[in-house]
């Protein structure tokens, strides 16, 4: 059996081309880059690491955002996450048995934000976030959120390619 997915360098030739990026906002524009690093470690400031990962890798998803996708699954894992609970992410709410109930709060919380179109933010959601975070947890939640679709905006618009990331590569 030949696995794919972990070798780029010899990818059978089957696959299709990678896309190439259309526009590197971060290398054009570094201050904004690196502001958006700082806003990122400040709002992920007091939570947990692995809750963050969650949280990423579902907006990312929401938001296809391939770059994002594959970088956050990565250091999800780097960071003790099992692939059971990243794959299930997606379906969440069917395999709520994965999750802790903070962690469920957080990824109701997270499609709330993120798919602000589909009736905002329900009371019901923002109620059940609100008894599993104390006040400014909760209020880096909701920053963690904010900032994660901010980058996914600048993935899906740049077309940035997933597939090259290592854990580690950014430091924060």
């Amino acid at each position: 059996m030949t696995t794919t997915h972990e070798h780029h360098h010899h990818a059978p030739a089957d696959l299709s081309p990678e896309e190439p990026p259309r526009i590197s906002v971060s290398e054009l524009l570094p201050d904004v880059y690196k502001a958006m690093i700082r806003l990122d470690i400040a709002a992920r400031k007091g939570l947990d690491p692995v809750l963050v990962e969650l949280v990423k890798i579902r907006a990312s998803q929401l938001n296809q955002c391939a770059f994002c996708l594959d970088m956050h699954s990565k250091d999800a894992l780097a960071a003790g996450e099992s692939v059971e609970r990243i794959v299930q992410l997606s379906a969440w709410r069917e395999s709520r048995h994965f999750y802790t109930g903070k962690e469920l709060a957080a990824l109701a919380l997270t499609e709330a934000v993120t798919v602000l179109t589909d009736g905002f933010v329900p009371d019901d959601v923002y109620a059940e976030a609100a008894e599993h975070f104390e006040q400014t947890e909760l209020a880096q939640l909701i920053a963690a959120i904010t900032v994660i679709n901010a980058w996914n905006r600048f993935g899906v618009t740049g077309r940035l390619a997933p597939g090259h990331y290592t854990p580690g590569d950014f430091k924060h």
